[in-house]
């Protein structure tokens, strides 16, 4: 028998069968074959991105330098029951004995530096402590401590140690929104002139919020422009969007640090012009920041407006005008309704985008217009605060996801297939 009447004999049916289980089988090797090459993308992303940022996310509930510092004491302080009474004797011998070993081993200045966040002051108790509890004295740590200061016989000191000696704290948390835990254990408010963090994250918001409609206002008529103008001119000008890509992101901030002072090109157009009389403060306030910032992220609003814009027919503005509807009607209720996916993908990039930045408002900004992102490489690079710098980027991380969920139910990321 012939493979050509073997093959006859077998039903139709079975052979839909097998050829779906081959389609199936052949898909999931490409797919496979198609993971395995995105395997060492996927370690780099998990190595260089993920984890960094989970373990600074986690170090806003993590505060290990006291009790890694001073063991035996952090032990017997978890079961002293708090005010009014001091801890017993036991426990000033083992802070007497873990201060000396601290000091030796060298995790002492990390300890200090976190109980300082505390109480100003109390890096310059422990030092002061630990060099003068070798002397002689003859007396036991719990006489000889409050002896060399009078702090270690006050109930408040050893409370704020005892919370320092917890391995896991919400202080860090508490205090990226202007809160404190009280003596009473009660979350209460900080004084005012301690609060910080909450007018940054408002200004940080009003300033996004500033650059993404100035952005929107200046960027939506070059998208339309670009949009309707032929190919070969739409493409000319398309050059003039997409160098600043091109260019480093210190180069143009530091461009506009030239063209903004006092005697640049800006004010010196403005004062021979005759518009001003002298020269206008254009840096280190809320102006040169909004500058700057615009400068830099309208790229991104122009290009998800233009790409939603390149494919519109203009068939439906032309049959509404044919219709009687006048030109800027016709283009308020036909044309710019089809375009709002381009709008909210662009206010959604530049929001999020101005969210995190750093360089333009440290530069172009005064003391005024400090942003969250600032406050963060301030307390990572010179207070070694990384606790706190988890806990700002914990909140701000929260605000965008929130901002991405609000964004989904308005919009909703499905629309966005810009082109």
């Amino acid at each position: 028998m012939s493979t050509m009447e073997r093959t006859s004999l077998v039903p139709a049916g079975s052979r839909t069968i097998d050829s779906s289980v081959g389609f199936r089988a052949a898909r999931r090797r490409e797919a496979l074959r198609a993971f395995m090459l995105a395997v060492p993308l996927l370690i780099f992303l998990a190595a260089a991105f993920i984890y960094p940022i989970c373990k600074l996310l986690l170090s806003s509930v993590r505060s290990e330098e006291v009790s890694r510092a001073l063991p035996n004491a952090a032990l017997l302080l978890r079961e002293w029951p708090g005010p009014p009474a001091l801890p017993s004797p036991q426990v000033f011998e083992a802070l007497a004995a873990d201060l000396q070993t601290a000091q030796g081993e060298g995790s002492l200045a990390a300890a200090a530096r976190r109980l300082n966040n505390y109480e100003p002051g109390f890096r310059t108790l422990l030092m002061k402590t630990v060099r003068q509890l070798p002397s002689a004295s003859g007396l036991p740590p719990a006489e000889d401590l409050p002896r060399i200061d009078r702090r270690w016989g006050e109930v408040e000191t050893w409370r704020l140690l005892k919370r320092a000696a917890s391995p896991l704290t919400p202080d860090f948390l508490l205090t990226a929104i202007d809160r404190k835990v009280g003596p009473d254990g009660a979350v209460a408010p900080v004084e005012v002139s301690q609060k910080v963090y909450i007018s940054a994250f408002l200004r940080t918001f009003a300033i996004s919020g500033g650059v993404t409609l100035l952005c929107l206002i200046l960027g939506y008529p070059v998208a339309y422009l670009l949009a309707t103008l032929p190919a070969r001119q739409s493409n000319l000008l398309m050059i003039f969007v997409i160098v600043p890509f091109w260019t480093s992101l210190l180069v143009r901030t530091t461009a506009w640090y030239v063209l903004l002072q006092p005697n640049g090109v800006v004010n010196s157009l403005l004062v021979g012009s005759g518009i001003v009389a002298e020269p206008v403060a254009l840096m280190f306030n809320r102006t040169g920041v909004l500058i700057g910032m615009t400068h830099v992220l309208l790229p991104f609003m122009i290009l998800a407006n233009y790409a939603v814009m390149r494919g519109i027919p203009p068939v439906y503005g032309r049959a509404a005008i044919s219709l009687g509807a006048h030109p800027a009607v016709a283009f308020l209720r036909v044309y710019v309704p089809q375009t709002m996916p381009g709008i909210g993908t662009g206010m959604f990039l530049v929001f999020v985008l101005a969210l995190g930045y750093y360089i333009t408002p440290a530069l172009l900004g005064g003391a005024g217009d400090e942003m969250v992102s600032q406050i963060i490489a301030l307390q990572m690079e010179r207070q070694l605060n990384w606790g706190l710098a988890g806990a700002l980027s914990v909140y701000l991380a929260a605000f965008t996801l929130v901002v991405y969920i609000v964004f989904n139910r308005l919009v909703g990321i499905d629309r966005l297939r810009l082109g």
